[in-house]
């Protein structure tokens, strides 16, 4: 398949009503093991990159890992779409130049936030060039624009969300991402936003089928299985430790992981 064919592939599973379920890795063994299990489309989560790079999320300190990674899974048999945090830049031009060398290793799509390591949210013109340069860069790229207005806890979270994804859709974007968006927004949300619409998964939240009926496209799982791992391996160790039954699902076993890595 080519990128073309592959860049359609990924934009054909946003199907509203019918979300794709988006789950995110952190290395090569997450997401080929993601693949292997049938996803047809992986993300990359910005924290699980960052933590096990041992630099800190949000403060554009991944941009070489996380092209790195994207080198390193370019040959799993899985749509990859990449979280790039704000495009590790101010400038609109070095934004892009990045992005085209994700789409050169063959990924369909980015994740570009507009939240800032202070708390803030970019200046919408600035967030919004930033789309519009990736776009001209490289047309088929699926844009999911994210909008941190809830997830930052922003005064009026609401209506700057409506703004920002105005003129997000405006400048390209293929689909506005809202983590943090309250569970009775979401409904509105689908009908005002005008773009597939991606929600971040909660747990305890409403589940897949129940966002579906709300018209939602793409449901991600961002840092949860990365930090589920985590807590699953200090979970472990305890348990060893402490000489009790961990009470966990057996783990793959060394022969299957290892062929996550045969090719």
């Amino acid at each position: 398949m080519n990128m073309n064919d592959r860049a359609a592939a990924f934009r054909a599973l946003h199907r509203p009503g019918r979300p794709l379920l988006l789950p995110n890795a952190w290395d090569h063994a997450s997401a080929a093991a993601l693949a292997a299990r049938g996803h047809p489309a992986v993300g990359t989560t910005s924290l699980g990159v960052a933590a096990a790079a041992g630099k800190p999320d949000g403060t554009g300190a991944t941009r070489d890992d996380t092209l790195d990674l994207a080198r390193r899974l370019r040959d799993l048999p899985v749509l990859l779409t990449v979280d790039i945090e704000d495009g590790f830049s101010a400038d609109p031009a070095a934004v892009a130049g990045f992005v085209g060398e994700l789409a050169a290793l063959g990924v369909v799509g980015v994740n570009l936030e507009d939240g800032r390591p202070d708390g803030s949210l970019a200046p919408v013109d600035l967030a919004a060039a930033r789309i519009a340069a990736v776009k001209a860069a490289v047309p088929g790229m699926f844009v999911n624009a994210r909008t941190d207005a809830w997830w930052l806890g922003v005064p009026d979270a609401r209506p700057a969300a409506l703004e920002r994804a105005a003129a997000y859709r405006a400048a390209g974007a293929d689909g506005l991402f809202a983590p943090g968006a309250p569970d009775d927004t979401v409904g509105s949300l689908v009908a005002e936003v005008g773009l597939p619409l991606n929600v971040l998964h909660r747990t305890g939240g409403p589940d897949l089928a129940t966002l579906g009926r709300l018209g939602v496209a793409r449901v991600s799982t961002g840092s949860l299985l990365f930090r589920a791992a985590l807590g699953a391996a200090l979970h472990l160790a305890d348990a060893v430790g402490a000489g009790r039954d961990a009470g966990l699902p057996s783990a793959p076993d060394y022969g299957w992981v290892q062929g996550l890595s045969a090719g």
